[in-house]
């Protein structure tokens, strides 16, 4: 109950800055929130904080464990064979559940089917999940398949320019960013360790942070392919944001709506991870029914969490973008930056890697150090994004430069680094950028430039928050390996110089 307690208070905090700033902003007499829209707001935030709450709970006590149960019982199977497809239909159907995933979905129902959406991205992961164990077991540098995926990925983007869908391509690189979200993470990290402890990997410090960075490839990856060979004309519609003058029954018949598709995604992990308990597995019946509780929590907090953001966050998100952009559009660079910063200083997660980054790096970089680089590398974004509504210009001036600084610096920093940076961007784009932040950016590309430019302008704003963190750690990783390269020639002159001393005191 304890740790139930403190799962919620860290949901809380992460949730509060932006609950906030809404009912600040609602204070000023140029907007007109209606009691509707804020008691809608008041109890999404609400659903919201106890979602998180349970469902971390859940992941803790089920999605972890699983995970990390299938990884290890696999590798002891000595096959590989089995060893993929387990991991590529595991990696499938984990993605299914991912909540940010759903959020995005619901925002890009009328351009892409959001079924369609959810599994070609589910498959992306699964194929990359397979590329990431093939990396652990042939010991292959992240750094290299990086570079060569997202060359792939830069090439495909040209393809949707050739065949008039480039619209597309901000979608793609939030896909990539909203799946490695609270549930993908843990499973696979799990999953990487148990896979890493049996195979006795000497790198499984870089490994257990790589594994995640080439999952959020497989969406991006996943996605271009079906605009390049779509032949569909490109046609976005906003979602209907609007609050109903009925509130108990919107959430009501959201919630039921959510019960069925989260229990049809989280029921199809649980038969195939029975399927695996019967083959391989094996696990005491106490474990199980630790599992089984961890599943239930996950359940509930997956409705509730869904229930919240879908009804409360984005409706609420949206109407402020929208009486912002209509005010002053300027006015959405400095918010953006402000709520960039709330967002990395309140999300939990964000702390722990912190303190996992200054441990592996002995100090070098420090947990104080990682939080103003992240401040700045998020809220950065966010207030790029707004820039990039303001004046429409493509994703691409951001995207390739922006991938070109994280790929290069990979080359001058130790491989840890690297796969720690990559996988940072999944903890960065938390639930309040796909369920508050998107839908603000929506509600400001429509107050300026209107519905025809929200697929081109409003979608990429995950994707900048994701690439935050790849700048900013390998910037720090790099500071650290320059103080070293200097700590050291320091070092050598010194005894040189007492060698010299010696010499001259001998002679």
């Amino acid at each position: 109950m304890r740790e139930l307690r403190s799962k919620i208070w860290e949901a809380l905090i992460s949730a509060l800055p932006i609950t906030l700033i809404v009912y600040l902003i609602s204070l000023l007499p140029w907007f007109n929130f209606s009691p509707e829209e804020l008691i809608s707001f008041t109890v999404g935030a609400v659903l919201l904080i106890l979602g998180i709450g349970l469902f971390n709970m859940g992941a803790d006590l089920a999605m972890t464990p699983m995970g990390t149960h299938v990884g290890s019982g696999l590798s002891r199977q000595r096959n590989l064979k089995l060893l993929l497809i387990v991991c590529f239909v595991m990696g499938l159907l984990i993605t299914v559940a991912e909540p940010d995933l759903q959020v995005l979905a619901k925002q890009v129902s009328s351009v892409l089917n959001g079924t369609v959406l959810i599994f070609t991205v589910g498959i992306g992961v699964g194929l990359f999940l397979i590329v990431a164990i093939l990396r652990i077991v042939f010991r292959r540098r992240l750094a290299m398949i990086l570079m060569l995926c997202y060359m792939l990925l830069f090439a495909l983007a040209l393809l949707l320019a050739v065949n008039g869908n480039l619209p597309l391509m901000p979608m793609a690189f939030d896909s990539g960013g909203v799946t490695t979200g609270p549930i993908t993470v843990p499973f696979i990290m799990a999953l990487c360790v148990g896979i890493s402890k049996i195979l006795g990997d000497r790198h499984s410090q870089e490994n257990s942070f790589g594994m995640v960075a080439l999952c959020s490839v497989g969406p991006i990856l996943a996605v271009l392919l079906l605009g390049v060979f779509s032949t569909s004309e490109l046609s976005y519609q906003v979602p209907d944001f609007s609050v109903s003058n009925n509130i108990a029954d919107a959430f009501l018949h959201t919630a039921l709506h959510t019960c069925k598709e989260v229990g049809l995604a989280l029921g199809m992990i649980v038969v195939f991870f029975l399927a695996c308990q019967l083959l391989f597995l094996k696990l005491p019946k106490r474990q199980l029914l630790r599992i089984g509780m961890g599943v239930i929590l996950t359940y509930v907090g997956l409705v509730m969490f869904l229930t919240g953001v879908n009804v409360g966050f984005m409706p609420i998100g949206y109407k402020l973008g929208v009486s912002l952009a209509e005010m002053n559009s300027y006015l959405v660079v400095g918010l953006g930056l402000v709520m960039g910063v709330l967002v990395v200083l309140a999300e939990p997660a964000i702390h722990v890697l912190n303190g996992q980054v200054e441990e592996v790096t002995g100090g070098y970089i420090t947990k104080r150090s990682m939080l103003i680089g992240l401040c700045i590398g998020v809220g950065g974004a966010i207030a790029l994004s707004m820039v990039r509504i303001v004046y429409d210009f493509s994703l691409a001036h951001y995207i390739v430069p922006g991938y070109f600084i994280s790929l290069a610096l990979s080359l001058f920093v130790p491989p840890v680094y690297t796969a720690i940076a990559f996988d940072s961007g999944g903890v960065a784009s938390g639930p309040m950028t796909s369920g508050f932040i998107l839908p603000f950016a929506i509600g400001v590309c429509m107050g300026i430039q209107g519905e025809g430019a929200v697929l081109q302008d409003a979608f990429g704003v995950v994707a900048l928050v994701a690439m935050a963190p790849l700048i900013t750690i390998q910037m720090l990783g790099f500071r650290a390996v320059i103080h070293n390269h200097v700590q050291h020639k320091r070092a050598m002159k010194r005894i040189l110089d007492a060698d010299d001393q010696q010499i001259i005191n001998f002679v």
